[in-house]
């Protein structure tokens, strides 16, 4: 029976352009049985979704589907906080263009 996490565990296995082969072979198990998890005919062990979670970049609240975030809070957080930064940096800059703009206007009048 398909559930979101073997969907999910299918998606992000395609996203990367991995064959199941491939994937599998990244976590260690038969390409079988991966199959059988992104089909939905078996459940992993907990310590699969752990290593697909990592693998994947992906919190286990997204892969096991109580999640549609992909990211953690704190990675999201991190993220804005970058965003934050560079946009000060930015403004810091343009007041510093600002502030030599003026410095000349001051010095052409007198």
């Amino acid at each position: 029976m398909k559930t979101v996490f073997s969907n999910r565990l299918g998606e992000l296995r395609r996203e990367r352009n991995l064959s199941q082969r491939q994937a599998s072979s990244q976590f260690g198990i038969s390409q079988a049985l991966l199959s059988h998890y992104e089909n939905g005919a078996r459940e992993p062990k907990f310590e699969f979704v752990l290593a697909a979670c990592k693998f994947y970049k992906v919190t286990a609240d997204y892969l096991l589907g109580r999640s549609s975030e992909r990211k953690t809070e704190a990675e999201i957080i991190s993220v804005k906080v970058n965003e934050i930064i560079k946009s000060l940096e930015e403004l810091q800059s343009k007041e510093a263009e600002i502030i030599e703009e003026l410095k000349e206007i001051i010095n052409k009048d007198e």
